[in-house]
Formats: C-alpha cells, structure tokens, sequence
C-alpha cells in the first residue's frame, strides 16, 4: 500500500502544476469540442430529413403534442415546445452555472480579468444587433435584433478543437469567456425582449419559491435533490408567467451552493486517516468485496471526496455531458429543418436574412476586434499569454457561429413561419461562413506567427 502511495506521489509531482490547475477547464473544453462535432452531425441530419421524401414524418413527429396531467392542473405542448421550453431550461441551468463559476473563480473573477471579455462579448453583440437594424428598422421583423447577437461556445471551441494544441491556452479561455459573456447577454436579451404579457401572481409566486432555493443555500443545504424540487415548481410557475421558462434555469442556477462543507485541509487529514484505515484493514487473502472494513472506509472516502467538492460543481460536472451530447443536439434536430427549395436564393436575400447574415459574420468581426484593439491600445488591458492580434482577429470570426443560441432566440422573435424560416436559413449559412472562415484564419495565423 505504501509502495503504491510512494508511486502516486511521484506521479502527480511529476505533472506539472499547470496542468492541474487547467485539467478542469481542459475536460469542459474538450466536452463542449465533442458535443460541437454531435451537434453539426444532428443539424445535417435535420436538413437532409426535412428536404427527402420523408419530410412530413419530419414536421409531424416535432408537431407530436404531449401532455402531463396532476389532477385538475396539466400542460400540453407540442414535441418541438418541451424540447425548447423544458430541455433547454437544463441548458441555461448549466449556462448559469458556467457564469456564476467564471465570476467566482474564472475569468469574470476580478474587474481587471472580466473587463476583457466583456467589453469584447459586448462590442460583438452591440454592432451585429445595429446592422440587423438597419436593415429591418420600422418593420415587424425588428423584433429579430437579437439573433445575431450571440456565439455558440460548442461550435467555436469545436473549430478550435480541430486545430489541436497549436492553439494557445490563453485563446481558448478567451473565446470560452467571450462565449459565456454572449450567452448572459443573449438571456438579458429573452428576459427584457422577448417577455410578452405578464402574469403576475404567478411570476410572484415563482420568485417566492426562488427565495427558498436560496434559504436552502444559506442552510448550508447540499443534496441536489431539494434543489431540483424547488427548480421544478420554480420552472412550471415561469411557464405560467409568460416570462420564457429558460429564465429560470438561470436564476436556479445562481441559488446552487458554491460552498463546500469541508477545507483542503481537513480533506487531506481526513483522506490520510482513511486510507490508513483502509490499509490497517487488509487481511492475506481477503477480497475487498467481503472485508467489511475496507468498505467502510471506502465508503467514508467517497463521502469526503462530495464534501470538498462544491454542490455547484458536481452540477455542472454531472449535467454538462447530458447537455453537450443530448439536449443541444436534439435541440438542434428538432430546429434545424428547413426547407432548401428554389426559393431558398430569394429567402437569403430577404431583409431578415441579410441583417442575420452581415451582423453574424461582418459584426461580430468588427465588434470583437475593435473593442479588443482599442482596450490594448489604451492600456485597459493586455493580450494573453502566446495570443496575438492575428488570432483575435481569426476568432471574432469564430465568434460569428450563432447557432443555438441564435436559433432559441429566433423562435422566440419570429411567430411567423415564413420570417422563421428566413431566420433559420440565415443562421446556417452565417454559421458555416464564419466557422469556415475563421478555421482558415486562425491556421494562416499560425503560420504567420512562426515565420515573424
């Protein structure tokens, strides 16, 4: 026992201390590079599915209506309405927690780390959403200012993915925080927007509940199960209130206990103490399967490990591969079918269509660019390590891959099919121009920046 204690000292003394500070943003990055390979695998089905023969079975199956009944009290929504309306309240669940972490600990921790990010998310929001204007001021599909203003974090760090380790560490929290401070924007943007009537009592009656979700934090309550009682009335009292269900997900997410119950210190004490117990019980010859005192103190040692880690964490660590690999790409499917006819030419030169596409790939260049160059060049900040402004530029390319968040947004500011369908098409198209793009960039700036 000893000798393997020796052994694993020597191991972890040998990483270097870096890779152990950065082994758990690298697992979440490698997740959401994953779950972006899934994701465009499900949207080129969605395409090939609704333009084959089989089209009908396409919009009949997400038109499927399903209901849930508690005595007197029910909802009944269609197929494409739970996914949106209750799967992806679990999405903006771990967008909560994504946020709430990056301003504990990440880089929204300190003004000096946020101000980088945010002012970058806020100029590639700001200039997108004005060209959107100008093209559909003074007309109903106004509404849609909001499509373009997002970055979708599984499709971008998927490009940067693909691009392997000649990609600076320092990139990659850069796009992974200017994606995070998108997709607060973008909830700002469903709350303030795209709220229509209110009812109050309910919207009242949810926030009372709320409340409770942050008593149980500050009783120093831990077990997901209460959180997730409290989430789901939080959750059916928003869809009552007509503010959009995926808000609460958000704000559940800010009541999740950032805490944890033990220290470093008293874990390791703790830690030591046990595995001296579970060595003091080895018997010759025993299995651990009957040695009622290895089991004890494995026992305590699965305990101790949940009591150092934050409830906050555990959530997000346990939820965000059901996220990556299944809500957003079944998200996807379900939202991505659009008709590719003859007319698809004329419906990408719509005033819609034109906002959505220059906002995504012209704004977000340009906003992501200047505000980044002119807080450099005014001494605001500083690039990371490794990054130079070849790459930041290749990136506000990046930056211009919408996708889910774009589409949740579009369903909510289009009630017409037609204008839903411009929207959509303009999407996937903006997409794939600004990933393509932005792939290319990021390699030739590589290149460049070994040859200077």
């Amino acid at each position: 026992m000893r000798d393997v204690a020796r052994q694993f000292d020597v191991t972890a003394s040998a990483t270097p201390r870096i890779d152990r500070v950065l082994a758990p943003f690298r697992a979440f990055t490698g997740t959401a590079a994953a779950g972006g390979i899934l994701l465009f695998v499900a949207t080129v089905v969605a395409l090939i599915w609704a333009n084959s023969p089989w089209r009908d079975s396409y919009a009949d199956l997400w038109a499927t209506k399903l209901s849930i009944q508690v005595g007197g009290y029910g909802l009944e929504k269609t197929l494409t309405h739970w996914i949106n309306d209750g799967l992806m309240v679990v999405f903006f669940f771990v967008v909560g927690l994504e946020i709430k972490r990056e301003i504990l600990v990440g880089e929204l921790a300190s003004p000096q780390q946020a101000a980088f990010p945010i002012v970058a998310a806020a100029g590639g929001a700001i200039v997108p959403a004005a060209i959107y204007l100008a093209f559909n001021i003074g007309t109903d599909a106004s509404r849609g200012w909001g499509v373009p203003m997002a970055t979708d974090i599984a499709f971008a760090l998927g490009v940067l993915a693909v691009l392997g380790s000649r990609v600076p560490i320092g990139l990659k929290v850069f796009v992974t925080a200017l994606a995070i401070v998108d997709d607060l924007i973008a909830v700002l943007v469903i709350a303030v927007a795209y709220t229509e009537a209110v009812a109050w009592d309910y919207l009242i009656g949810g926030l009372v509940i709320l409340g409770l979700a942050f008593v149980l934090n500050w009783l120093h309550v831990i077990r997901p199960i209460a959180y997730l009682i409290v989430g789901v009335i939080v959750w059916l009292a928003f869809v009552k209130s007509g503010v959009h269900a995926t808000i609460a997900g958000v704000l559940m997410a800010l009541a999740i206990p950032a805490r944890t119950r033990i220290n470093t210190g008293e874990f390791l004490g703790r830690g030591r103490a046990l595995l001296a117990d579970f060595e003091a019980a080895a018997a010759p010859g025993a299995h651990i399967l009957t040695n009622k005192d290895h089991q004890a103190a494995l026992y305590e040692m699965e305990t101790t490990a949940d009591l150092v880690q934050s409830p906050m964490q555990r959530l997000e660590h346990a939820l965000h591969p059901w996220v990556a690999f299944l809500i957003v790409p079944l998200f996807a499917l379900a939202n991505s079918g659009i008709a590719l006819g003859a007319e698809l030419g004329h419906t990408l030169t719509s005033p819609i269509a034109l906002g959505i596409i220059l906002g995504l790939v012209i704004g977000k260049q340009i906003g992501v660019t200047l505000t980044v160059l002119g807080m450099t060049r005014f001494g605001f900040a500083s690039l990371p390590d490794g990054v130079t402004f070849r790459q930041i530029y290749a990136v506000s390319w990046i930056a211009g891959i919408g996708f889910t968040m774009s589409l949740f947004v579009a369903e909510l500011a289009f009630l017409n099919n037609s204008d839903l369908a411009a929207a959509k098409a303009a999407i996937l198209v903006a997409s794939l121009i600004a990933g393509t793009a932005g792939y290319v960039l990021l390699r030739l700036a590589f290149r460049l920046d070994v040859t200077d």
